[in-house]
């Protein structure tokens, strides 16, 4: 099997993952509830997927791309639909104008190309306040390691993925995504870590 050969399996693969990681969220709201979910990203994340479908169809002519996003649209919608975005529309309007001007604008001035890196600035900045809550307090109950770490292990398979078919916008858009996962997963098993060490802290002094 040739290099080209596994680095376009990659991108089968990285759509198994994502479907994954989306229905694991989909049964964790339906499970524990709303709380800590916020309709702000998901409603963008289903803005974003749409774009991507759009692009893998019309630019990148790609099965992958328009996979990795098509399958999970009705797991997002369906999230979205939980967290009901028709009693809080105003949040929901925030993530259609913050779309249109990172995503639809860029599109229209500058191209596919622009609409790619627009979605990349989009990807991080909707991580960027898991970032600084896990920074600025110490309680990381609500946030899962192992599913940050999925998304990571699946970004590194999109990357692969868009170096055998050359797309490069999409690369650097999804590894910088991919960097921003990697920096939360990191420090949500730190403060994971803190608070074990001080439940056997606790333990010690208690005996």
């Amino acid at each position: 099997m040739s290099v080209h050969s596994i680095l376009l399996d990659a991108g089968w693969i990285a759509v198994l993952v994502g479907l994954v990681g989306t229905i694991a969220q989909y049964v964790r709201v339906n499970r524990l509830g709303v709380e800590g979910v916020s309709l702000a990203t998901w409603a963008l994340f289903v803005c974003m997927g749409c774009f991507w479908v759009t692009f893998g169809a019309v630019s990148a002519h790609s099965w992958q791309v328009v996979l990795g996003s098509l399958l999970l649209l009705p797991v997002q919608v369906s999230i979205v639909a939980k967290l009901r975005p028709y009693r809080r529309w105003r949040v929901t309007t925030r993530s259609l104008v913050f779309f249109v001007l990172c995503c639809v604008l860029p599109t229209l001035v500058w191209g596919w190309v622009g609409g790619v890196y627009g979605t990349g600035f989009a990807m991080v900045a909707t991580r960027v306040p898991q970032i600084i809550e896990l920074i600025r307090y110490e309680d990381a109950s609500g946030v899962s390691v192992s599913s940050w770490a999925l998304g990571v292990f699946g970004t590194a398979l999109w990357v692969s993925y868009y170096v055998g078919v050359h797309l490069w916008a999409p690369l650097i858009s999804t590894f910088c995504a991919g960097v921003a996962s990697l920096v939360i997963a990191l420090l949500a098993s730190w403060r994971h870590q803190q608070a074990r060490n001080r439940l056997i802290a606790l333990e010690v002094f208690a005996d």
